[in-house]
């Protein structure tokens, strides 16, 4: 039953990236409505910043729409659309360690908008626990090499065979990454525990 579900979520997506490649731009806001949460969160999890998050997934959305015409519907969208995800994270990261910050961070600022009015965002509730906000710094503890393939994995229910497709490396070198964030995390885990 889940794979005829996902299977005509895949066909809903093929079509609607036809459609906006035949110019109906109405045809992006469907592709956003349905994948703006699980990129954002994977997103999210992987860089754990939420605004950062939420700046890489817009431009996930505007690097779909750009090549809109040079997607092959052959291929599980959704897969295409975490390589696009995870193509942008290693972009960040890497631009990260080449341009390292001094900001001033204060806690009272997150969550509210300018205009004084909250805004609720997905992190929200893992950070509500203690136990989900050290869970979530184990995981940023791990080399981005490494996390990227465990959420995708853990988080996001892809195959090692669809991991290795997004991430372009082979099927072992998933297993092996995997395998050593788990050497990782073991011990931070069993600690929160």
């Amino acid at each position: 039953m889940i794979e005829n579900s996902n299977q005509s979520s895949n066909e809903e997506d093929n079509l609607a990236m036809a459609a906006l490649a035949a110019g109906d731009d109405d045809a992006l806001a469907a592709i956003i409505k349905r994948w703006q949460g699980p990129i954002t969160s994977f997103l999210y999890r992987t860089v754990g910043e939420y605004d950062t998050a939420l700046d890489l997934s817009q431009e996930v959305f505007v690097r779909l729409y750009r090549n809109r015409r040079a997607y092959k519907t052959g291929g599980k969208f959704s897969s295409y659309l975490f390589m696009i995800a995870s193509n942008l994270a290693k972009n960040h990261f890497r631009w990260k360690s080449r341009h390292p910050e001094c900001h001033l961070d204060s806690e009272w600022g997150k969550g509210v908008a300018g205009d004084g009015v909250s805004h609720v965002d997905p992190g929200a509730h893992l950070e509500r626990s203690e136990k989900g906000v050290q869970l979530q710094q184990a995981l940023l503890s791990v080399p981005e090499k490494l996390r990227i393939p465990v959420i995708l994995f853990y988080y996001e229910d892809y195959s090692h065979t669809e991991i290795a497709k997004i991430l372009k490396c082979s099927r072992k070198s998933v297993e092996t990454r995997i395998y050593r964030a788990r050497q990782i995390l073991k011990p931070l885990i069993e600690a929160i525990e």
